[in-house]
């Protein structure tokens, strides 16, 4: 993962992505050939995931850190320093609080489906891995834009980050808008995809993804927030928006709407969070629209002409 994300900061995304589907083709085609060719059932899967991380790893480092460029990855450049472990670990706390709460509430949730059976849980899980679905399209938009927010707050182009940053949201609502209305009306027939047999699931899981379908478009601004916050370096405004984002509305939503409206108060709890979150979010991106309004100190035509060569 650390070789995945150093490569993409580096420029060289063709490379980290070839390196990490590269293991996980690898991993769905040793699957079935472990678990069933070989009746190594569960032991299989595992060898099967060890062997495909071990090729994605050998990629990214053996071809990735060696190709002319990118940073070699050597013994030499290891240096401890208290200041760059609280870098990383300011960068980091927006993602983890982002990731660890929504465990959390994903814990939370089948708790409060399960007194409605197994049918209520598997619809909440299907029609959250199917906004999920949609959803990484924005998230990998957004991992994209990470490194060129990076680069030019940096180099204190700041018109080129809002540029770029009003670039990802705009793709992102489209994106999001287009694939809610396709899920709005195809909702059975996209659950029926995964239990065709089961009513119930079919029924309770439509309902689920259409609720989730309010609120997506909107979550592109959420997520690019979140991924601007975080590469400028911003650590309480970033965290505020993770923590924002991942659960903090979320977790109380269930908590509120679960008692009062039963099972469609639970499917409900996400796009009430997301609107929730939008009043938080929303503040605090024009507090950091304010700082990139700021002149940029270096003209991209003045970096042009630096860059030609002299005659």
């Amino acid at each position: 993962m650390v070789l995945n994300l150093q490569l993409r900061y580096q420029g060289s995304s063709a490379i980290a992505m070839t390196g990490m589907l590269s293991g996980a083709i690898l991993n769905i085609l040793l699957d079935p050939l472990f678990i069933f060719v070989f009746r190594m059932g569960v032991r299989g899967a595992a060898i099967a995931t060890l062997i495909s991380q071990m090729v994605s790893f050998f990629i990214l480092l053996c071809y990735g850190s060696t190709r002319k460029g990118n940073i070699p990855i050597k013994l030499k450049h290891f240096s401890p320093s208290v200041s760059r472990y609280v870098e990383m670990f300011k960068g980091g706390i927006p993602a983890l609080l982002r990731q660890g709460l929504m465990s959390v509430a994903a814990i939370i949730i089948n708790h409060f489906a399960r007194p409605y059976g197994d049918a209520a849980i598997a619809a909440i899980s299907i029609s959250n891995r199917i906004s999920m679905l949609v959803t990484s399209v924005v998230l990998g938009f957004g991992q994209g834009f990470q490194p060129v927010c990076g680069f030019n707050y940096g180099a204190k182009l700041y018109s080129r980050v809002k540029k770029s940053f009003w670039f990802c949201v705009r793709f992102g609502c489209v994106v999001l808008s287009v694939g809610s209305i396709v899920m709005a009306v195809f909702a059975p027939e996209i659950i029926a995809l995964f239990r065709k047999d089961d009513l119930d699931v079919i029924t309770i899981g439509a309902m689920g993804l259409r609720l989730q379908c309010i609120s997506l478009p909107f979550t592109a601004i959420l997520i690019m927030v979140n991924m601007m916050t975080q590469t400028m370096g911003v650590a309480l405004e970033s965290s505020i928006v993770a923590f924002s984002t991942a659960g903090a509305f979320l977790v109380p939503s269930l908590f509120i709407l679960g008692p009062l409206m039963g099972l469609v108060g639970i499917q409900a709890a996400r796009p009430v969070a997301d609107f929730a979150s939008l009043f938080v979010v929303i503040p605090i991106l024009i507090k950091i629209l304010k700082v990139l309004s700021i002149p940029d100190k270096i003209q991209p035509d003045k970096i042009r002409e630096a860059a030609r060569p002299a005659v």
